[in-house]
């Protein structure tokens, strides 16, 4: 099994670089691990994606070397672990709000003792059965992981209990969500998002887990850095292009300031 990225770094105390990804773009998952990512987070809550656009991405995050976390809104068993079984590292679940929800996602997607998957072993995350099952279950329960969203004030009023779930590995705080359902702005100085950080991040600290949330710049990383957070989000495909065309586009209109007369301009068009 290949091993995660985000575990060995976790294992090192070291923050873990997340980009995300809305659409499916081939081309991402090797520049991302050039750029020094460990891994992409698809997002396949607010955008679709086919089975087999996930199996080809998760391929080509194989194929970089570069951690695959997919964030789905299903909460069946077998949707989860199928995609565990085309080779993801890890699943992000979101609006998780009561320990009853952790413990159904964490039996759906560990291996007996810590939960209840179903063992097949022919995809690509055991290399297609080419070594056999001996040590798949221990492997894919060691390598894998389930990061868990803390959305809403239900889940942060449970956030202990749910951190204290076998099987789960991390907490990750939607701000946008969260920001809407506290009534304030999504601002991590507001009194109700800082109180709500440190509550995700007490209760990661007292479980061991890893947690985070996305992150803009440099002060707000370092920020929640200094409590403990090694889940940093930051860069997508989105934003990419939403600042490579803006900025494209200015350059373009820096370039034609001093453009021809219409006339001149047309007479020189010549396909």
């Amino acid at each position: 099994m290949r091993p995660s990225l985000i575990r060995s770094r976790l294992k090192q105390n070291q923050a873990v670089r997340i980009a995300c990804m809305y659409y499916p773009v081939a081309m991402m998952p090797a520049h991302a691990a050039q750029a020094g990512f460990d891994a992409i987070w698809l997002d396949a809550e607010h955008n679709t994606w086919d089975r087999r656009e996930l199996q080809r991405m998760i391929g080509l995050h194989h194929l970089a070397n570069i951690d695959c976390i997919v964030r789905t809104g299903s909460r069946n068993a077998t949707d989860l672990y199928h995609l565990l079984e085309d080779g993801a590292t890890g699943l992000m679940i979101p609006l998780v709000n009561t320990a009853t929800d952790a413990k159904a996602l964490a039996q759906a997607v560990k291996f007996f003792p810590l939960g209840e998957r179903g063992l097949d072993g022919a995809s690509l995350d055991n290399n297609y059965y080419l070594q056999g099952t001996t040590t798949y279950t221990a492997d894919a329960n060691r390598e894998t992981f389930l990061i868990l969203q803390i959305e809403t004030p239900e889940a942060l009023s449970n956030v202990e209990a749910i951190a204290a779930t076998p099987g789960v590995d991390g907490l990750f705080i939607g701000p946008g969500d969260l920001s809407l359902r506290l009534g304030c702005p999504l601002d991590w100085s507001h009194p109700k998002m800082a109180a709500a950080q440190d509550a995700v991040a007490a209760a990661a600290a007292k479980n061991k887990l890893a947690w985070g949330h996305p992150a803009g710049t440099v002060e707000q990383m370092q920020s929640m850095m200094a409590k403990g957070a090694r889940l940093i989000a930051h860069g997508s495909d989105f934003g990419a292009v939403m600042v490579g065309l803006a900025n494209a586009g200015k350059t373009l209109a820096a370039a034609m300031e001093n453009k021809p007369t219409d006339a001149s301009a047309g007479a020189a068009f010549n396909p």
